[in-house]
């Protein structure tokens, strides 16, 4: 045979289409056989000739797959499954291999033992020619040259990376970390490594090819013979681990996959990216020119192999090479495997026959797919070679196997995993006769595999590729229009990738997008979202003031989107807005959106304070009452009283009556107008006064219909007088509600001292305490007291009503029949209330309490009760040295005059009124000295005070200076109505008593 067959060998650097000439040569003849270096060529050669000359007369063998058809005519299988066929024609790729330390004897076996009918051709680098000219006799080259110049590009980091690149790293690991980082960076990157089923690699690979991703990812697996439309190779670094430690990278290995760089005649380049130092100028020379040092050195075992025993076995394959050209490499896994098991007892008693020695050495020969450890593979094929000596692997044994591996879920770790476990059950079902039903498992395990590979391709795209970024890039280099969509909750897609968000005019990227994918993801937005943004300021534009808000603290809503925010105008009562819309919607549509939201709060202005801006605009208004229109149009509607007495003094009764038919009410502490304390405009009030004063922050307005809120010190000043609201102690009570409380507080004296009635705790809703502190906080004195009440319901009626027997009276005695029921009945009140304020002070107890329970401890005297107390406060006016006087019965309309209890002499001198003991009025004096004259200023009926200290009006009855009587001490009122009558108990032990004592 092989005098006859020609044998060529086809030698050149990557990209010369030696791969591509082999098989056209192939085809050229009747049969043939090639034989490659990956699982993953294979298949890629196989599906190729497949589609030139059918699946019927082609063959695919593999270490885990056979697809042999009964006319086979051509086989493609890996370099180690390459049968023994006389066929017309033989290739072997990537011959250079056979320098390999691992493989490498398995390639020079081929070398030099398959030979085609008619040729056979050896594929790979020129520095295998020496080699080849020795070893092979009578042999032709033929040298091709590269399709493509190929240069050095220097060092590029990740983020400088350009399109269509490859990343090749040396460690699982290390690819998982350089995917992830492209993914963040540029959207996402393909993944090919040599332990990935061919389904999942072809995926992967087809995702990169179809330009869904423009970055690859991979091992070195991709220099063997990959065809790929990669225009730049990097190398993550120039070292591997090569089973037993690390060693640099030979510069022919560089060479071979940096040539993976430029397709057909396109150009490519080579460089180093991250940790990995620049290449040296000789070995890039080498590299760009194809020049590397020939191998010197080929990988041999013996393939004359002896079975007789498992020593002559071990012996036959540790011959020493008679050539100068080969060298024993490394200890194979197989070898090693077979020391392992014949170390074994077990094994060693069943190996008695040359046939047992031959299944024993196929066994071992099942690759280490798991990679768990030399220990852990070796106790598995113990456990294989023990079931094909008894006869075949059992199928439930298999099956529970092949179960406990056929699970989608997990990671991508865990799915690698288990496609190499699965690995190892398709090996052992394409072995003849080692499982009952061939068919069955090969469909099996094939199922098994193509489900994970596909999980884990799915597994890989879910976390190496963004979908939604790739989408965009490709279609942003198509330079075609993009199709944005917003659906009513403002959620932007493009392409029908989730971009952002839509809030108002402003677009939100999406969060998850960082660095060039956010910028990417922003410009595919904006370009997309230009017809949008017309389309929304025309439907905002024409959009009823219903739909249109503002928020406490300036903000302008359309809906639930924030559109723009108030700013400080030329006046108060005049703010200007701004929208908030981006740059890119263009200058038109942010003018467009200011207009409309200037126009919808000039409106809201308008409306809400109609009142005051009526009061503004009154050309009728001269004079002092067109100043104090404008003092109160300063406040906002709402002006404290003790800031402009002086004013409201001037102010005579014209210019009021003409402020009053605006609605503006002089009231005792405040002057306003009713209509602006609605919440609307207190709300918006609060806003301008923010905006007018300059706040970070603005206060918010209080929840409308309370009638008191808490006094807070460390909210800005004016702020409660603003929201309708006027200080008093603890608590600040809203303004028109505490006029209604003025004018009750007119109609009692306040010298004499008055208490707090219903009605007065009814408009404040405060008990009496609280009300007690809020009227310190105006000004008044309130004092305490406590008086016995009688109590609504009492286990004991009152002595006053009820007459109790006296069992010591002389004069109307018991009968013995009385006597004896008297004691029962008062034995069984004591027992029944003692009872009772046990259990009431257990409750109180346990509450943490101490409860009055208001039974009066019975004493020797069977009628006596301890009254209850009851609270009170009496108050009367405090003066201070400034502040609101205290109002004074029969003034007119409220309105305050001077301090009562200070006099003023005939030319204002201040006088101090001294007190007296007698009860009588004091005399007035003024500062120096002499006699001053008193007097009640203001609105209305005078008091006192005339010219000449005469007093003028009806003489006064009921205060503490009129003419007539008065009593001695202060005046009470009870702050509820009168009490009913109450009834007697008929169930009373006393009323008991007292019906019998009235009996005699």
């Amino acid at each position: 045979m092989q005098d006859r067959s020609r044998v060529t060998a086809v030698l050149g650097p990557t990209n010369t289409g030696k791969t591509h000439y082999a098989v056209e040569r192939m085809l050229a003849h009747r049969t043939g056989v090639i034989g490659l270096p990956l699982r993953l060529l294979a298949r890629e050669v196989y599906d190729r000739i497949v589609k030139a000359r059918g699946p019927s007369v082609v063959a695919l063998i593999t270490g885990e797959e056979r697809i042999v058809p009964e006319r086979v005519q051509y086989w493609v299988a890996t370099t180690e499954a390459m049968p023994e066929v006389g066929a017309d024609f033989v290739a072997i790729d990537e011959i250079q291999l056979c320098a390999d330390p691992e493989r490498g004897h398995v390639f020079t076996d081929r070398l030099m033992n398959m030979r085609g009918l008619h040729e056979t051709m050896l594929l790979g680098s020129d520095t295998m020619r020496p080699a080849i000219a020795a070893l092979v006799p009578g042999v032709q080259f033929m040298r091709r040259e590269r399709f493509s110049t190929l240069s050095w590009a220097g060092s590029k980091k990740l983020s400088r990376m350009p399109p269509r690149s490859a990343i090749v790293c040396f460690s699982v690991d290390e690819v998982y970390a350089t995917a992830e980082l492209i993914r963040r960076q540029k959207g996402g990157c393909a993944v090919v490594m040599g332990a990935l089923s061919p389904r999942t690699r072809n995926a992967q690979v087809a995702m990169y090819q179809n330009g869904e991703v423009d970055y690859l990812v991979a091992t070195d697996a991709i220099g063997m013979g990959l065809n790929l439309d990669i225009r730049h190779i990097a190398f993550s670094a120039t070292e591997k681990f090569d089973g037993r430690r690390y060693r640099p990278l030979f510069p022919h290995e560089l060479g071979q996959i940096a040539g993976r760089a430029g397709r057909h005649t396109d150009p490519g380049t080579f460089g180093v990216t991250g940790d990995a130092s620049p290449l040296d100028e000789g070995l890039i020379e080498a590299i760009e020119n194809h020049r590397f040092q020939p191998i010197s050195r080929l990988m041999w075992r013996n393939a004359a192999t002896e079975f007789g025993t498992i020593e002559r076995l071990i012996a036959s394959l540790e011959v020493a090479p008679q050539s100068e050209w080969l060298s024993r490499g490394r200890e194979a896994d197989d070898l090693r495997a077979l020391k392992a098991l014949s170390a074994m007892p077990e094994i060693r008693d069943q190996v008695t026959h040359p046939k047992d020695v031959r299944l024993l050495w196929d066994v071992c020969r099942i690759p280490d797919f798991r990679s768990i450890s030399a220990g852990e593979h070796s106790t598995l094929l113990a456990r294989i070679f023990g079931f094909l000596r008894d006869g075949q692997v059992p199928g439930d044994w298999l099956a529970s196997q092949i179960q406990r591996i056929d699970k989608v879920q997990g990671d991508i770790d865990t799915l690698s995993k288990r496609l190499a476990y699965i690995r190892t059950w398709t090996y052992v079902a394409q072995r003849s006769g080692w499982v009952s039903d061939e068919s069955h498992w090969r469909a099996e395990t094939r199922a098994v595999e193509d489900r994970l590979s596909d999980a884990l391709h799915a597994a890989l795209t879910q976390r190496f590729v963004d979908r939604r970024t790739s989408v965009l890039l490709r279609r942003l280099k198509q330079k075609e229009a993009l199709l944005a969509e917003v659906n009513d909750k403002g959620e932007v897609t493009v392409e029908g990738e989730f971009a952002g968000r839509l809030e108002g005019f402003r677009f939100q990227a999406d969060p998850s997008a960082t660095g060039d994918e956010a910028r990417m993801l922003a410009r595919a937005a904006y370009e997309a979202l230009q017809p949008e943004f017309h389309l929304r300021a025309d439907r905002f534009y024409n959009a009823p003031d219903t739909e249109l808000d503002f928020t406490e603290q300036g903000g302008l809503m359309w809906g639930s989107s924030a559109i723009g925010k108030l700013v400080k105008g030329a006046e108060p009562m005049k703010p200007g807005v701004e929208a908030f819309v981006d740059e890119e919607a263009g200058p038109d549509i942010a003018e467009k959106v200011r207009r409309r939201l200037q126009h919808f709060i000039d409106r809201k202005v308008a409306t809400a304070f109609e009142p005051l801006l009526a009061l503004k605009n009154d050309e009728t208004l001269t004079g002092l009452a067109r100043g104090f229109a404008f003092r109160l149009v300063e406040a906002f509607g709402v002006l404290p009283r003790e800031g402009v007495a002086n004013e409201v003094k001037d102010l005579d009764q014209d210019a009021r009556g003409l402020l009053r038919k605006h609605g503006v009410r002089f009231g005792q502490f405040t002057i306003f107008q009713p209509a602006l304390l609605k919440p609307a405009p207190t709300r918006l009030r609060l806003v301008l006064w923010g905006l007018d004063q300059g706040l970070s922050e603005f206060p918010e307005s209080p929840p409308p219909g309370l009638v008191t809120i808490p006094n807070l010190p460390d909210v800005p000043k004016g702020y409660y007088t603003l929201s309708g609201y006027h200080p008093a102690g603890e608590r600040a009570i809203r303004i028109d509600m505490l006029e209604r409380l003025a004018d009750m507080l007119r109609t009692h004296d306040s010298r004499a001292g008055f208490e707090a009635t219903a009605d007065m705790l009814s408009i404040t809703g405060m008990t009496l305490e609280q009300f007690s502190g809020l009227m310190g906080g105006l000004g008044y004195k309130a004092e305490r007291g406590e008086r016995a009440k009688a109590r609504a319901e009492a286990p004991v009626a009152p002595a006053a009503e009820i007459a109790a027997p006296d069992p010591n009276d002389h004069e109307h005695p018991l009968t013995e029949e009385e006597s004896v029921l008297a004691a029962e009945t008062r034995a069984k009140w004591e027992a029944e209330q003692a009872a009772r304020k046990a259990e009431e002070e257990a409750a109180a107890e346990a509450a943490g309490e101490t409860v009055d329970t208001g039974i009066a401890e019975p004493g020797p005297e069977a009628g006596v009760v301890v009254p209850e107390l009851e609270v009170f406060y009496t108050f009367t006016w405090a003066p201070r040295p400034r502040g609101n006087r205290r109002p004074q019965r029969g003034e007119h309309q409220g309105q305050a005059g001077q301090d009562q209890g200070q006099g003023r002499g005939p030319q204002g001198a201040r006088a101090e009124r001294g007190p007296r003991r007698d009860g009588k009025p004091g005399e007035g004096r003024n500062s120096d000295g002499k006699p001053g004259e008193g007097r009640f200023g203001g609105e209305g009926k005078r008091s006192g005070g005339g010219p000449k200290g005469k007093p003028k009006g009806k003489p006064r009855h009921d205060g503490p200076r009129g003419d007539g009587p008065r009593k001695d001490g202060p005046k009470q009122f009870e702050a509820r109505p009168p009490r009913a009558e109450k009834k007697i108990d008929p169930d009373s032990p006393f009323a008991i008593l007292a019906s019998l004592k009235n009996k005699t």
